[in-house]
């Protein structure tokens, strides 16, 4: 599973607006955070109300610490670290963990990977022992042959997600058109087909030696817990594990994009598609949420802009989103629209830019921001009742830690939203997606004139 940075707030989902907004009362989620001697930061959050644990590590290791010629590793690492270590043989971890009632799961995207593991409070030390043991005794068991079968796993997956995917390729070539050639954020998650195929063994042990050591990692263990008890397990099942050397920080190249990008390419689809994407702020830095924002008026829903116009007056698209992609060294801003049949790409884009146009123009109406904002806040809450899983309090927990802020931001996450007005809104539309400086992708179907 690949997927990019998304910050809490920023899923919305098909929500209705909130009959009555819940009262606003202080948000808080108590925690203590200690650092193993290896250099293992761990995060503690108790949360009585149901008897479940919660157990997430992230390794601050993702596609942008990989480089050209060499994509692809850190999901292949997702694959493996589910393939069996020193003391779990292959299989085991997931049969001992459906054994106990629990289930588990990863995620990579650009900036970090993650491993989530829920199960009944009572199967906490399985959860660690299982987890702490393919952190620090993975390549005891690491052989060509597994390497070469994860990798052939990872290929028919791209196959699947991009080659033999219905505008698959577009996404790969909107982060080309969007990002400078050695930029991290310009090659895919999953990795170039030819840099799997060169990767030797002998590259893929070094990459895990040097990223998914513990001081390069952090761990956070939310739900029924008592925190003396958690902690000394924490201690028991991970502090034998070496630390590995520092790992460097990532000096991207400037990404500016200084006039429209244009390119049409073709796929086995029926219907045309049009990309419309700008370079944006970072997550969390100012006009970062105001974007958030933004996308919802244009097309968060039935009654957005965009959706009413082009799918609903006009009837010239089947469908439009719109929507922030949150990175740690960038960000994107992307509307896609898929034109009915018969119906031109060009008067699709036209009815977009008008509307983007009056943003700027004009701030969008009081009553289109509260509603966007309701929107979010309703999704923020109902994360905020699950501890685990992705999304849940503690991927959170961790989000925020490895932003480098305090990991209970969800009161100030959430008020990046809350204060924003109208005009903040418009303001962010003028300075972040401006006309002449985009990328434009259209996907037409393969013999088409």
């Amino acid at each position: 599973m690949h997927v990019r940075l998304v910050p809490l707030l920023v899923v919305l989902l098909s929500l209705p607006l909130l009959a009555q907004a819940p009262p606003d009362r202080p948000i808080e989620v108590p925690y203590r955070q200690f650092t193993l001697k290896n250099g293992l930061t761990v995060i503690l959050h108790q949360d009585r109300s149901v008897p479940v644990v919660a157990i997430n590590v992230w390794y601050h290791v993702g596609s942008a610490n990989e480089r050209p010629g060499r994509t692809g590793f850190a999901h292949l690492f997702e694959h493996l670290m589910f393939e069996g270590s020193k003391n779990v043989p292959e299989g085991e971890f997931d049969t001992l963990l459906e054994g106990a009632g629990g289930n588990n799961n990863g995620s990579t995207n650009n900036d970090r990977t993650n491993y989530v593991i829920d199960v009944p409070a009572n199967a906490l030390e399985l959860a660690l022992f299982l987890e702490s043991d393919r952190m620090g005794y993975l390549l005891d068991t690491m052989s060509a042959e597994r390497v070469d079968g994860q990798r052939d796993v990872v290929k028919n997956e791209r196959r699947q997600s991009y080659e033999n995917q219905p505008y698959g390729m577009a996404s790969l070539e909107l982060d080309k058109m969007l990002w400078p050639e050695g930029h991290p954020y310009s090659w895919p998650t999953i990795g170039h087909m030819e840099d799997l195929t060169a990767a030797s063994y002998e590259d893929v042990i070094a990459f895990f030696k040097k990223y998914y050591a513990p001081n390069n990692a952090s761990l956070v263990v939310a739900g029924d817990i008592d925190y003396d008890r958690t902690r000394a397990l924490v201690e028991k099942w991970f502090g034998d594990i070496p630390a590995g050397e520092p790992v460097e920080p990532i000096a991207p190249p400037a990404a500016i994009l200084t006039g429209v990008k244009r390119q049409t390419i073709t796929d086995q689809v029926q219907l045309s598609r049009l990309h419309l994407g700008w370079l944006t702020p970072r997550v969390y830095a100012p006009g970062d949420a105001a974007l958030d924002l933004a996308s919802s008026v244009l097309a968060g829903g039935k009654n957005s802009r965009l959706y009413k116009r082009l799918v609903y007056d006009m009837q010239i698209a089947q469908d439009v989103s719109a929507f922030q992609q949150s990175g740690t060294l960038g960000s994107s801003f992307m509307i896609v629209a898929t034109a009915r049949p018969g119906k031109a790409v060009a008067e699709i884009q036209k009815v977009i830019d008008e509307e983007v146009d009056r943003l700027r123009r004009e701030p969008p109406d009081v009553r289109e921001v509260e509603r966007a904002i309701n929107q979010i806040k309703a999704s923020f809450y109902r994360r905020m009742e699950r501890v685990g899983s992705f999304g849940g309090k503690a991927d959170q927990l961790n989000a925020y830690y490895a932003a480098g802020g305090d990991p209970d931001y969800f009161a100030e996450d959430l008020a990046r939203y809350t204060s924003l007005s109208a005009t903040d809104v418009q303001a962010a539309v003028v300075r972040w997606l401006p006309p002449d400086r985009r990328v434009e992708l259209i996907v037409e179907p393969e013999g088409r004139p």
